[in-house]
């Protein structure tokens, strides 16, 4: 349970969902966890006021607060950064902070996404000549982009020290088409490009680059749209096949504890074929097979 102890990892977009559920496994192994993102305890991010309307929520749930408390509960220790990762500032001097806190860092994960400031219901499912086209910025400019700027800030301290990883969450399923929205598609593929590429550059260096793709998560997010909670998820019949965003943690603490992780470089990988080769399972003893369309 200590195999990460001493390493030090930066969790981007990690106030909820995936992320959340990433920094607290990393913590759980022992790893300290540099916990980014705009929502604070006191002060939740307010971009994301046309979904909350549709969720008939007040605020986002979570907050790097939170995440940073549960993972040092974990047995880690959580540093919660406020990060604002459209702002190449911001991410740069988050970057030197770890420099200057630790001189090196472990594992970058990124995972900061603004798909949900312009996500509507209604929109789902839609052919892409009658999707809203603002939803382009807020998954490139806001996400795509915020990886790249964040893999960059940290490029150099990976190249001094020659080691490291880094993981960039996706969804990928065989190669085929994520129909429902484009532009959702194009996003994700040009995740696993930037991923590719990151990691076709760092291999000489001895730097780990790869993407990782859960299947349908349990998030904050999906229970509030089912009108249910984490307890009683299990009365909602549609989510029978979800995971838990634990179930991603897993899967990338086991790949940061993996000392041999530079074979995988520049592959995408599902989180439910990483369960059945590290031997690990969802929060509720479940191996999920990965996710299929």
């Amino acid at each position: 349970m200590n195999a990460l102890r001493d390493k030090i990892t930066v969790v981007t977009g990690a106030s909820r969902g995936g992320g959340r559920g990433i920094a607290v496994e990393l913590g759980a192994m022992g790893a300290t966890v540099y916990v980014t993102g705009r929502s604070t305890r006191d002060a939740p991010a307010t971009t994301y006021g046309a979904y909350l309307e549709q969720l008939g929520l007040a605020n986002m749930p979570g907050s790097i607060d939170d995440t940073a408390d549960a993972v040092t509960a974990a047995g880690g220790k959580g540093i919660a950064v406020q990060c604002d990762h459209t702002d190449q500032a911001q991410v740069r001097a988050l970057f030197a902070r770890v420099a200057r806190d630790h001189g090196r860092i472990d594992v970058l994960v990124n995972n900061a996404w603004g798909y949900h400031e312009t996500f509507t219901v209604a929109g789902l499912d839609a052919p892409f000549w009658d999707q809203n086209i603002e939803q382009w910025p807020s998954m490139f400019d806001r996400g795509v982009r915020n990886h790249l700027v964040s893999c960059q800030a940290a490029a150099p301290m990976f190249v001094r020290q020659k080691a490291g990883l880094i993981v960039t969450t996706t969804f990928w399923d065989h190669d085929r088409y994520i129909k429902g929205n484009l532009m959702y598609d194009v996003a994700k593929h040009a995740m696993i490009r930037l991923a590719f590429g990151i990691a076709e550059e760092l291999k000489p260096h001895g730097v780990t680059s790869l993407a990782v793709a859960p299947g349908w998560m349990r998030t904050e997010l999906i229970l509030a749209a089912f009108k249910i909670d984490e307890a009683h998820w299990q009365l909602a019949p549609p989510l029978a096949k979800t995971e838990s965003p634990r179930y991603l943690g897993r899967a990338v603490a086991a790949l940061a504890a993996d000392t041999g992780v530079l074979a995988k470089t520049g592959k995408v990988l599902l989180v439910g074929d990483l369960a059945k080769e590290y031997g690990f399972t969802d929060i509720d003893g479940r191996v999920i097979p990965p996710f299929e369309m």
